[in-house]
């Protein structure tokens, strides 16, 4: 199978703190790659820094072969890279619409508007809410939402960080249907979930990292079969939060 994306020997941080260490990570195109650790495993970091927003202190990152490694994170998501980071990061005071808008602004009109149609489809209450404003909308409508933004930029590779972090379950079974739907159709999809269970329904590809080390790698069928020792490596439970 073609591969999306490549990192290798990847450390990165904040400043001098150094908060992933020497991650290898091969993402094949059209897959679903599940990170799972531990709060402070270094999952978030992982994710944000593929999209461009955390520092590379060595190692590189390649995007269908090409190296990105000091692309700035617009470019990435011109090139087709787009992340639903932890804890949405909407625009409160806009309405539902004008995130949505926002979140296409690197494609043309005309993409917008399909794009808004599409996302319309996959999240209908978001055709409810359509004029309210995102911080009046409850937590899982604001996730629906932040996917929905993300989506905007019609990407090729989707970064999700902690899907269904405090969403009730009726909401979650929702988020993850949209995610069967979208990679079905061809989206490559990166996830960091609290929830190992449901992550593993998913995922063709598991990573697990410990202290910003990786600690085991593997088949989603794999990890299945190693549910004990997967959650031993968590610490035997499911956290909410990453740093």
């Amino acid at each position: 199978m073609k591969q999306m994306l490549r990192l290798d020997s990847l450390s990165c941080g904040y400043g001098a703190m150094q908060a992933v260490h020497g991650l290898d990570l091969h993402v094949a195109k059209g897959s679903i790659t599940t990170l799972l650790g531990a709060n402070g495993a270094g999952k978030s970091s992982t994710i944000m820094c593929i999209a461009g927003h955390v520092a590379v202190h060595s190692g590189e990152i390649r995007y269908k072969d090409r190296k990105i490694t000091d692309a700035s994170p617009m470019q990435r998501i011109k090139d087709g890279i787009s992340v639903v980071p932890e804890g949405r990061r909407l625009f409160p005071n806009l309405t539902v619409k004008e995130n949505l808008i926002v979140g296409g602004y690197s494609r043309s009109r005309d993409e917008s508007n399909r794009e808004l149609e599409r996302m319309l489809s996959i999240f209908p209450r978001l055709e409810e809410r359509l004029g309210q404003r995102a911080g009046s909308l409850s937590g899982g409508e604001q996730q629906m939402l932040a996917i929905g933004r993300a989506l905007m930029s019609k990407p090729e590779l989707l970064l999700v960080d902690e899907l269904s972090l405090g969403l009730m379950p009726k909401i979650i079974d929702i988020c993850y249907r949209a995610i069967a739907e979208l990679n079905k159709d061809g989206l490559t999809i990166i996830l960091v979930e609290q929830s190992t269970h449901r992550a593993l329904e998913v995922a063709d590809q598991v990573c697990v990292l410990e202290s910003g080390r990786t600690v085991w790698q593997g088949t989603s069928d794999e990890a299945q079969n190693n549910v004990k020792m997967i959650d031993s490596l968590l610490g035997l439970r499911e956290e909410t939060s990453d740093a």
